[in-house]
């Protein structure tokens, strides 16, 4: 290889024997060298799930005549260890999940990396509400409104007592807890009203009430 450098022919040294040729795109993943990547992954997550598994059965018992607490600790022992091979694919997968996400940066792929597993795309509006983002934002407060209304019944349900004032108690407890809910409501979608620039044109706000038009000015 010397010899093939000073006569000014290196790199192309393929009469020299184990002779490895340099890096043809130095700091740049091209896409053979990317598929040769996954597959030593594929290979080392296979041998490490083989070497789990052969600690696994190492650990086993050979003896079938047991007494019922040992039998029991076998079945804890085989239980703690089908855990301990979930929590390894668990690691395994995040690992070649975080590393798939990596390789797509690299090869300027990224956003569009849906071949990763549980791949979750950027917000590609930040700072900006959209009407898709508008709509579940809407059903998620529904969806939390419900909630918080059942959890209030099951409390006040809890909190009943036998006499007719504690009902009414719990009664009026209950209506202070929609008014709260209400109230807060119609405040959020006054906010997102003005966030989308419809404001004041919020007459799908609960009890909203138009600004006055002419402030200062007493009309007829």
């Amino acid at each position: 290889e010397d010899m093939c450098k000073e006569v000014g022919a290196y790199p192309k040294c393929a009469q020299c024997p184990d002779f490895v040729a340099p890096d043809s795109t130095p700091g740049v993943m091209t896409w053979d060298e990317l598929l040769e990547h996954m597959d030593n992954l594929v290979s080392w997550g296979q041998d490490e799930l083989k070497a789990w598994h052969k600690t696994a059965s190492a650990l086993q018992f050979d003896k079938k005549a047991e007494t019922a607490l040992v039998v029991l600790k076998g079945k804890q022992g085989e239980a703690a260890c089908v855990a301990a091979d979930a929590t390894h694919r668990a690691l395994v997968q995040n690992k070649l999940a975080g590393i798939c996400e990596d390789m797509c940066k690299e090869v300027g792929a990224y956003p569009k990396c849906a071949q990763c597993p549980d791949f979750v795309a950027p917000d590609s509006t930040p700072g900006v509400m959209t009407w898709d983002e508008l709509l579940e934002h809407m059903d998620n407060l529904v969806s939390w409104g419900q909630d918080e209304l059942k959890g209030w019944h099951k409390t006040a349900s809890a909190l009943q007592v036998e006499n007719k004032q504690g009902e009414e108690a719990c009664t009026s407890a209950d209506l202070e807890h929609r008014m709260q809910l209400q109230n807060k409501l119609a405040g959020i979608c006054e906010d997102m009203c003005k966030e989308v620039g419809a404001y004041p044109k919020c007459a799908q706000c609960p009890d909203f009430v138009a600004p006055d038009s002419t402030p200062g000015v007493m009309t007829w």
